[in-house]
């Protein structure tokens, strides 16, 4: 289990962290700056530099969640990991990986009065030796203070359990996180578990679409980027067949007949994925009265909307997009497309 106390930077996450250790039984801090500090051994310069924050980085995210399996794994018991997360791209892939990993997490986020936090960033003094870099920290806290308020009137309020702890010392502010976790107040994060897969996958996905040949795409908890509803075949499992589930299960959609396929695209293996078939098939165009019920599940879709081929390029990572433009061109054609990684063979 983990305990991920998120906030502001500056609103006191570490130094409640510290304490709640003493209050959870066989409980071990994890602190995910630590691999931010590694970076700068791991990757070349330019490539550091190009990046405005090192949680832009995907190999801090990867890490992040590699090294806490790690570390569960060696010492068991619960994780408490004091860590600022404000982009919901970015938490979801980090607790999406640990979810995959079957280690759920529970979020909290400490909200102190703006006022109160400008005080307390303005009283950090981490280096007295070094007055010229707490500036640079007190300014960087400052700085991020806007985006962490934005956060929380949107996704982050609506995802972590909020404790105020403008008035509390660490440790009262750790008391009433221990207290949360245990009755269950501060419940474990609902992301989806899918498991990480331990070789290639067939997985199937539909395209639906509206009037205007619009296509639909799902927004998933669990991982960045924007998807069409579909998932991995089991085993035993006819691929069209596969797909018609996902649809049902992701959108409450009953497909009234086998859909068509549009492409068959081999994804090669980047690790740490494994890659393997993905097939798109053509479900079709949906009625207004369809649309109206579509009905997600909370727990691995968070939304949906039609997107046209132009605004789907900024919503799918760029390998599902050029899936995607083919799968539009074969539909267009009438026929089937066989690719490897995204180009047409044959």
């Amino acid at each position: 289990m983990i305990v991920w106390i998120n906030g502001a930077f500056g609103a006191g996450k570490t130094s409640a962290a510290r304490e709640l250790i003493d209050l959870i039984p066989n409980s071990t801090l994890y602190d995910p700056e630590l691999i931010g500090g590694t970076l700068p051994m791991l990757l070349p310069p330019d490539r550091l530099a190009a990046a405005g924050d090192y949680q832009d980085l995907g190999i801090w995210r990867r890490l992040v969640v590699d090294a806490a399996a790690a570390l569960h794994a060696e010492v068991g018991g619960v994780l408490v990991v004091p860590m600022t997360v404000l982009r919901q791209e970015y938490r979801d892939e980090i607790f999406g990986g640990l979810a995959a990993r079957r280690i759920p997490v529970h979020h909290i986020v400490l909200t102190p009065d703006e006022t109160i936090l400008r005080g307390r960033i303005e009283g950090r003094a981490d280096r007295p030796d070094a007055p010229d870099a707490d500036e640079r920290v007190r300014k960087w806290c400052h700085d991020h203070a806007a985006a962490f308020r934005a956060a929380l009137d949107g996704w982050l309020g609506a995802d972590a359990y909020a404790v105020d702890n403008g008035a509390l010392t660490p440790e009262a502010t750790a008391k009433v996180i221990a207290d949360a976790v245990r009755t269950g107040a501060a419940g474990t994060c609902g992301i989806v578990q899918t498991p990480e897969p331990t070789g290639e996958t067939l997985a199937a996905g539909v395209l639906l679409f509206d009037d205007a040949d619009r296509v639909l795409l799902v927004d998933p908890t669990y991982k960045p980027g924007w998807e069409f509803p579909g998932g991995v075949v089991e085993r035993g499992e006819a691929p069209a067949r596969a797909a018609m589930r996902e649809v049902a299960e992701e959108t409450g959609l009953e497909l009234a007949a086998v859909p068509r396929l549009l492409v068959v695209d081999w994804e090669p293996p980047r690790p740490p994925g494994y890659g393997g078939l993905r097939l798109l098939f053509d479900g079709g165009r949906l009625s207004g009265a369809q649309t109206d019920r579509v009905l997600l599940p909370g727990a691995e879709l968070r939304g949906w909307r039609f997107a046209s081929e132009e605004e789907a390029a900024d919503m799918l990572p760029p390998v599902r997009y050029e899936r995607l433009r083919w799968a539009l061109r074969a539909r267009e054609r009438g026929t089937v497309l066989n690719l490897e990684a995204g180009v047409p063979v044959g």
